[in-house]
């Protein structure tokens, strides 16, 4: 009943079925997530930012073992997941991104092999946790399942309390860097100022808490795995951020007996994630889509983005978020100097940002506007959730 589920919502347009038809099985046996997970070796991938990109690299590069069960379109939580193992059969491998707050909830219906823990920030400030007590949620967690094996953050003082106790020969620690950090100058363990050295290691100013030494690692543009040997990973998804994605990824599939070697053509496959980073010709314009949905993803997306013409949208949906306060914690100043179109349902509150940053900007009402007031040549658009998914209709989906 849940295949057909998800087939007619696709058939009607309604959406891709990655929710409906787990929504349907588990209200019929609550228990079906369990009862699907039983006998696979599973990773789950959780995270503020970068989760569905982490997920994606991941189950390509576990792919090397054979078919991976995963909840490619991003519906991550339990109905998702269980339609996506519903979906694959009786596939051996699922890779699952997780939503943070479902975290718990999915570690006790899966009993994971792996599960990564990428970074936390703040995000949908009018109805997500605060980041501390996130934290403290996840810590409670992993406290409850010791044998589970922990890939984690080592930049990110939030992600290091929430691994907290945990068996250290559970733990591989990875360092992607943390251009982020307003979210963590504050010791989520005592209170204290967490102190940062220029080399991206940091301290508990009351020595509650400090920065693991990171078996895995970036450096001079490279992974550098747990035996200390440096790879070449060729992408075609753009930024640091995404090589920093990939080593985590690397590293969960390496607990699934992937060797590095063999994992690394599979990312180089990945040139788009449910639309995210893909590219598409319309007039002589070669648009890309990046998704940002928080300061952090913000600052992030402004690091993928080319210096060329760049189209910003906001909405304030209910995926969305409806607190577009958080604007204001973004920097925009690195716009300067380019073309700057703005559009969407809060299109006026980006202006008034933009104003306060000095980065002149035009006001358009639609995509096709935004198109036709650029020169031929590259368009970057930046949006969050329900703005993109509108850019991405008007593209007709071909992303």
């Amino acid at each position: 009943m849940s295949r057909t589920a998800a087939a007619l919502s696709r058939a009607t347009g309604r959406g891709d079925g990655s929710v409906i038809g787990g929504r349907l099985g588990m209200m019929i046996d609550p228990d079906l997530l369990a009862r699907l997970a039983d006998g696979r070796e599973i990773a789950l991938v959780s995270g503020t930012n970068g989760k569905t990109t982490t997920t994606r690299f991941t189950a390509a590069a576990v792919g090397v073992l054979g078919d991976v069960a995963t909840n490619s379109f991003g519906a991550n939580m339990p109905t998702g997941h269980t339609s996506a193992l519903a979906r694959a059969g009786d596939t051996r491998y699922a890779v699952l991104e997780v939503d943070e707050h479902y975290l718990p909830q999915v570690i006790k219906a899966t009993l994971p092999k792996v599960v990564a823990l990428l970074n936390l920030s703040r995000d949908q400030l009018d109805r997500a946790k605060e980041v501390a007590m996130m934290a403290q949620l996840w810590r409670d967690a992993l406290d409850a399942y010791p044998a589970v094996h922990v890939v984690a953050n080592a930049d990110d003082p939030m992600v290091v309390y929430a691994v907290g106790d945990h068996p250290p020969a559970r733990i591989t620690w990875f360092s992607a860097g943390q251009r982020w950090q307003d979210d963590s100058h504050v010791c989520p363990a005592c209170g204290g100022h967490i102190e940062r050295w220029s080399d991206g290691g940091w301290f508990c100013g009351n020595g509650d808490l400090r920065r693991p030494e990171p078996q895995w690692r970036l450096a001079d543009g490279k992974v550098v795995d747990a035996d200390g040997v440096a790879h070449e990973v060729p992408l075609q998804l753009p930024g640091t951020v995404n090589l920093g994605n990939a080593a985590t990824a690397l590293a969960v599939a390496a607990r699934f007996g992937v060797r590095t070697a063999d994992g690394i053509p599979r990312l180089a496959t990945v040139a788009s994630v449910a639309g995210r980073y893909a590219q598409v010709d319309r007039d002589g314009r070669l648009i890309r889509l990046l998704l940002a949905k928080n300061p952090a993803s913000w600052l992030e997306a402004f690091d993928m983005a080319d210096d060329a013409p760049t189209l910003l949208s906001i909405n304030a949906r209910d995926p969305d978020g409806l607190d577009t306060s958080w604007l204001y914690d973004v920097d925009f100043s690195p716009l300067r100097g380019r073309q700057v179109l703005v559009t969407g349902d809060r299109a006026m509150d980006l202006a008034v940002r933009l104003e306060i940053n000095e980065v002149p900007f035009s006001h358009v009402r639609t995509f096709g506007d935004a198109v036709a007031a650029v020169p031929p040549g590259r368009l970057e658009v930046i949006a969050n959730y329900t703005a993109f998914q509108d850019i991405r209709a008007e593209l007709d989906r071909v992303v």
